[in-house]
C-alpha cells in the first residue's frame, strides 16, 4: 500500500509548468490557440483607441468573432494533426 500511496503523491508533485509542457506535447495546438486568442484580444484592445466612429459594441463583436475564429481554426488543425499522427504515421505492428 505504501508504493501505491507514493505513486499517487507523485502526481501532485508536478509543477504547473511541467503539466503545461506535458499537455503541450500531447496536443501542441492548444497552447498555439491560447496564444493566438490572447494576441487577437490584445490587438483588439490596442485598436480600441483608434476605432474612429465605430460603436464600441460593433468593435467588441468583431474582436470576439476574430478570436473565436482563431480558436476554431487551431482546434481544426489540431484535430487534423492528431488524425494524421494516429492513422498515417502510426507504426505498423
Amino acid at each position: 500500500m505504501s508504493a501505491d500511496n507514493d505513486a499517487s503523491l507523485s502526481i501532485y508533485d508536478e509543477t504547473l509548468g511541467s503539466k503545461l509542457a506535458q499537455k503541450a506535447k500531447e496536443a501542441p495546438f492548444v497552447p498555439i490557440g491560447m496564444a493566438g486568442f490572447a494576441a487577437i484580444v490584445a490587438y483588439g484592445l490596442y485598436k480600441l483607441r483608434t476605432r474612429g466612429d465605430t460603436k464600441m459594441s460593433v468593435h467588441l463583436i468583431h474582436t470576439s468573432v476574430g478570436a473565436q475564429g482563431f480558436i476554431v481554426g487551431a482546434m481544426t488543425v489540431g484535430i487534423l494533426y492528431s488524425m494524421y499522427r494516429e492513422y498515417w504515421v502510426k507504426p505498423k505492428p
